[in-house]
């Protein structure tokens, strides 16, 4: 990481993420609340806060956006939370972040990144780490919702790398959600007979989509101009680490032994592979 601030804005974005993936968990697995639903609150709500810090900021913080960059939210979100419904934590997160990293360290190699022996131990000891964390308790998905975790997973990469070149981190994630109003709103009314509300679910969706991803995916995107594609990548591995952690503090889980053997191994394991900055091939 090349900036001072990087560490930083990197660890509060992966703890937004892991604070997103349990308010999801307790939303459509703890209430009624349907999954159309919950990611039409959870982007109007993103829309609602990011449009306060805009105006607070002044005329220099405009929203920008891009149409494509608001349909990779949308698939992220709409893909997350359908396929939540019958995945459990531990396959829908290997399957997410499995093609997160797919996409993501495919575009940085596609594009010149080289990692050095190094960043490549760190990143096979995180990668490891996780498996290990997960798999023990991993059941043979259901094909559909294999396939829309997946999908989210290549639309949450893209978002990324997407992010990489925005100078106004705030204008574009508000651009970003409020195209992706009409993608959600769309989906809602496709599915207006199997709508179904609760309180609880209402509340759990507005936090998830004011603060964990509004707010979250600015820092987020913030972050991503001083890291490399590979390294963007890696880091995201810590995120189902510190959602157990969370579920720890917050949902009365249990503390294992494999938890903390495999923490130590992805965040020492991400440790390495960021400390440097990838060789670039030379054209």
């Amino acid at each position: 990481m090349s900036h001072p601030r990087s560490l930083p804005l990197t660890l509060l974005a992966m703890l937004a993420f892991a604070g997103n993936s349990i308010l999801c968990r307790l939303a459509l697995r703890e209430t009624p609340i349907d999954a159309a639903t919950f990611t039409s609150i959870r982007i109007v709500s993103g829309v609602m806060m990011l449009g306060v810090i805009t105006q607070m900021k002044g005329r220099g913080h405009k929203t920008e956006g891009s149409w494509s960059s608001a349909l990779a939210l949308f698939i992220y979100a709409a893909g997350f939370s359908f396929a939540y419904i019958k995945l459990s934590a531990g396959t829908g997160a290997l399957l997410l972040f499995g093609a997160v990293q797919v996409t993501m360290m495919g575009y940085g190699f596609w594009t010149g990144e080289r990692l050095k022996k190094q960043q490549i131990a760190g990143f096979i000891l995180a990668l490891v780490g996780l498996v290990g964390f997960l798999l023990p308790g991993l059941s043979a998905p259901p094909l559909l919702s294999s396939g829309l975790m997946m999908a989210a997973g290549v639309a949450w990469g893209i978002y990324s790398l997407r992010g990489k070149t925005a100078s106004n981190p705030i204008g574009m994630t508000a651009g970003n959600f409020l195209r992706a109003v009409p993608f959600t709103v769309g989906l809602s009314l496709s599915m207006v007979s199997e709508t179904s509300l609760t309180l609880a679910g209402c509340l759990y969706a507005v936090a998830a989509g004011a603060v964990t991803s509004g707010l979250g995916y600015t820092i987020w995107y913030t972050a991503l101009k001083d890291l490399t594609a590979t390294s963007a990548a890696t880091v995201q591995l810590s995120v189902p680490v510190i959602a157990a952690v969370g579920g720890i503090l917050f949902l009365s889980e249990n503390l294992t032994v494999r938890l903390v053997v495999a923490s130590c191994a992805i965040l020492g394991g991400i440790a390495l592979a960021i400390l440097e900055k990838p060789q670039t091939s030379e054209t």
